[in-house]
């Protein structure tokens, strides 16, 4: 990642403090739930603003919750909006050519470094997509912004490495808190998804910044998920097997929606349309669907209404249900920036309540509760597509009070969080990371690997002789305890071969010429740029205790040589420390 200019940078004194206690990583993260909450309730309002401004609503309307859009407005303002936005892409392409990376990319690669402008943009980005009524949803957004301004304080702090990715952990926690009213799911959405898992470290920082974000948050603007189910009764066995078909169900759809996604993408990118035309054709798109129904524009609160699901007619369901989904696949396929967290929601909740109808028209007499349905279907669908499955289960329970709910809930989001991992793999944002060419699954820090390379750590005073050497010329330039090993090397100075040194003085030798006939490891090379585990991996095919370290740029030209067990040791080394800061013992 680029270096990004430091905005901030605390007293030398004020940074020693912070480092020294742990303690004061908690008021850290009390200022960083601050500004989380001021986040959400500045795009909230900001989106608000600009369906007021663009779909002439009232304030205080969902653009979601209207029964009818004006039809021109409902297509040219998607239409125009993702030209706009497609042109903005193009001139940004020429300022900041690396794209922006995310607080789980920056966990698991950057050491919790991310960019303040980046953030900006994304979220600028974010907010003019869903005000122009894309089908995305703002949580993306919040979460990108809450966890750079995060990233960038911490960096201000001099923070270590554990500490800045708990700090971006923070920033998560907060948006998510505050725009679903759920402090326990902020605080777990950081530890699965942001930072990789809970460890003792982090579980104050994350607890704090996710309540204060939510109070923060709900000052402005009450924010959740507004559903109500009434009282469900108790849980019997039936009802967690229908809920675990709902599970299977859930991830299957969920695996179906980000596959879509990335298709959509595929086929737009090899269309050969101008760049800004392909998010102004998913505007249009988005357009004619609201035109059948205006529930999919946005991000779909003002739709998310559980209580008046019951009145409405399956056939209208299912109709919602198809559109909202095709209406979010044209939308992030096309180029439109945002989340697939509330449009999964409510997807998920239209499901369930189809589930649950087709369920009592199969089987009448098991009568199930549509609402309780909706919300189980809801969670499940999330689990599967943006991952979590504690973080679900919490914001059922924190939006529902119903914790025999919950326990359904549970069932369902565990059965498909499995099947997705089991047949996809993914999560939507690490599966968009897969298509760009990364390999990581998780938040899990992987970016000390990356840093550990072959560069790092090979020894570069190394002797090199030519392959054409006589053997007692070089018994008599290497005597026995001088080395190890020598780099040969070809009339050109490629390299030709690794020479062992007690080899070479072995008596049965006497036929050979040159120590061309002892060489050793032609074709199995290193490169500088290979991290520490493909080094490892390369000693571990070639059976060898050293090799050579050669530039990749086709010259073969020797530049160090790397010995396996110094490689093995540093490894060891650094996974200890990094063991040492998940219990926080550092």
């Amino acid at each position: 990642m680029a270096p990004t200019s430091r905005y901030f940078e605390a007293p030398q004194r004020l940074r020693a403090f912070v480092r020294a206690y742990e303690t004061s990583l908690v008021v850290l993260a009390a200022l960083i739930g601050t500004i989380g909450g001021l986040v959400v309730a500045a795009m909230s309002a900001a989106v608000e603003l600009l369906h007021v401004l663009l779909f002439n609503l009232e304030m205080g309307d969902r653009l979601s919750s209207q029964f009818r859009i004006e039809p021109l407005r409902a297509v040219l303002v998607p239409s125009l909006g993702g030209l706009l936005l497609g042109v903005a892409f193009l001139l940004l392409l020429r300022w900041r050519p690396a794209r922006e990376i995310d607080p789980i990319e920056a966990n698991a690669l950057h050491g919790g470094r991310m960019s303040f402008r980046g953030s900006v943009i994304v979220a600028l980005q974010t907010i003019w997509s869903s005000g122009v009524g894309a089908s995305v949803g703002l949580e993306a957004g919040y979460t990108q912004l809450a966890s750079g301004l995060a990233a960038s304080l911490g960096r201000g702090f001099h923070l270590r490495r554990a500490d800045q990715r708990i700090m971006v952990g923070c920033g998560a926690a907060a948006a998510i808190a505050g725009a679903f009213g759920a402090p326990l799911g902020g605080a777990f959405y950081a530890f699965e998804l942001v930072i990789g898992g809970y460890t003792p470290a982090s579980l104050t920082p994350v607890g704090v910044a996710a309540i204060v974000g939510y109070f923060v948050a709900h000052a402005f603007t009450v924010l959740s998920i507004g559903v109500g189910v009434g009282p469900v009764g108790d849980v019997l066995g039936r009802d967690l097997a229908i809920a675990a078909l709902l599970g299977i169900l859930a991830a299957l759809f969920g695996i179906a929606i980000m596959r879509g996604v990335a298709l959509c993408e595929t086929l737009l990118s090899k269309s050969g349309l101008w760049p800004p035309l392909r998010p102004a054709l998913g505007g249009l798109g988005v357009g004619l669907l609201a035109l059948l129904s205006p529930q999919v524009m946005s991000s779909g609160h003002g739709a998310l209404h559980f209580a008046g699901f019951v009145s409405i007619p399956l056939a209208v369901v299912a109709t919602m249900f198809a559109l909202k989904a095709m209406a979010s696949i044209i939308s992030l396929g096309s180029g439109f920036r945002g989340g697939l967290f509330f449009a999964t929601l409510f997807l998920g909740a239209l499901g369930g309540h189809l589930f649950a109808g087709g369920i009592d028209a199969i089987w009448p007499g098991l009568k199930l509760n549509p609402n309780a349905y909706a919300i189980i279907g809801m969670s499940a669908l999330s689990a599967s597509v943006i991952g979590g499955p504690l973080t679900m289960s919490f914001i059922a329970l924190e939006s529902t009070g119903n914790l025999w709910l919950t326990t359904a809930v549970l069932v369902a989001v565990m059965i498909s969080s499995q099947i997705t991992r089991e047949l996809f793999g993914y999560s939507f944002a690490t599966w968009r990371l897969h298509l760009r060419g990364e390999t990581i699954r998780s938040a899990a820090d992987v970016g000390w690997i990356r840093d550990l390379t072959v560069r790092r750590l090979m020894r570069t005073d190394i002797p090199t002789v030519n392959a054409d050497m006589p053997i007692e010329e070089f018994r008599s330039k290497f005597p026995l305890g001088s080395r190890t090993q020598v780099v040969a090397v070809d009339a050109a100075g490629c390299y030709a071969g690794l020479a062992l040194v007690a080899e070479a003085h072995a008596p049965d030798l006497e036929a050979a010429k040159s120590i061309s006939d002892i060489l050793h490891y032609r074709n199995v090379v290193l490169h500088p740029v290979m991290n520490i585990q493909e080094a490892i991996a390369v000693f571990d095919t070639a059976e060898a205790e050293s090799l050579a370290v050669v530039e990749a740029d086709g010259e073969r030209r020797p530049i160090g040589i790397l010995n396996e067990a110094h490689a093995m040791r540093r490894y060891a080394e650094e996974s200890e420390q990094r063991r040492r800061e998940v219990v926080g013992d550092i």
